[in-house]
């Protein structure tokens, strides 16, 4: 199988401490993404009291749903600002990006490229660069984390449902040591005990009762007071 280059940081060692290769195989990647893919969609329901700034955030996720039919996590150039692959493709943090455009106007893809370019070595060093890629260093997950902490968003993690607040970004670890962003929102699991999230995870943006399925490794609220 031919090898393919890949944006997030595919082939993390979790708590190694170790730098994993900027390419992994195209069949290890899309294995643990169909691990990932496994569980069956939920229904919907709706919860209250959602924040006005939260509520655009969530609209303009679940907007997506229905576009973004394809999980393509190859290296694109892109143009700057506000570059991006076509919308019928992407991969979990395009949501995010998108997300943020269309609600309120915030780059990702400006901000962390000017804020990787004055502290550089506050950023992960996983894939060997040397200087900050305007192309694919938003589109990572653990620069986006790096990114919302030190812009005051992170959260502790935790284990109780309700801490977990529509509009938070929640960061995961797949199979396969794959890192993976999620946005929660207000709608309720069918048996009314998780937020559900929106993410694209392997088969395009979609809906899904997923916020536990996997390790919870950050949890971040980026409100647009923060992004001014």
């Amino acid at each position: 199988m031919k090898r393919r280059t890949f944006l997030i940081g595919s082939g993390l060692l979790a708590g190694s401490g170790l730098f994993a290769a900027s390419q992994v195989t195209a069949g290890r990647f899309e294995n643990g993404l169909r691990s990932a893919q496994s569980a069956p969609g939920q229904p919907r329901y709706v919860s209250t009291r959602v924040p006005l700034w939260a509520e655009k955030l969530i609209a303009a996720a679940e907007n997506q749903i229905g576009v973004t039919l394809i999980y393509d996590p190859a290296y694109a150039g892109l143009a700057f600002p506000n570059g991006d692959i076509p919308r019928e493709r992407g991969v979990c943090t395009d949501v995010v990006i998108r997300a943020y455009r269309d609600a309120f106007g915030y780059d990702l893809q400006q901000a962390v490229n000017a804020d990787m370019k004055a502290h550089f070595s506050a950023y992960p060093k996983i894939w060997g660069l040397k200087r900050p890629d305007r192309n694919i260093d938003h589109r990572r997950v653990p620069n986006l984390q790096a990114f919302f902490k030190r812009k005051g968003a992170e959260l502790p993690v935790s284990d109780r449902p309700g801490d977990y607040v529509p509009g938070d970004l929640v960061s995961q670890m797949l199979p396969g040591n794959l890192p993976h962003i999620a946005i929660v929102t207000h709608r309720i699991s069918p048996d009314g005990k998780r937020p559900m999230v929106v993410h694209n995870i392997g088969a395009g943006t979609r809906l899904e009762d997923r916020l536990f399925d996997f390790e919870i490794t950050g949890r971040y609220r980026f409100q647009p007071a923060q992004a001014a």
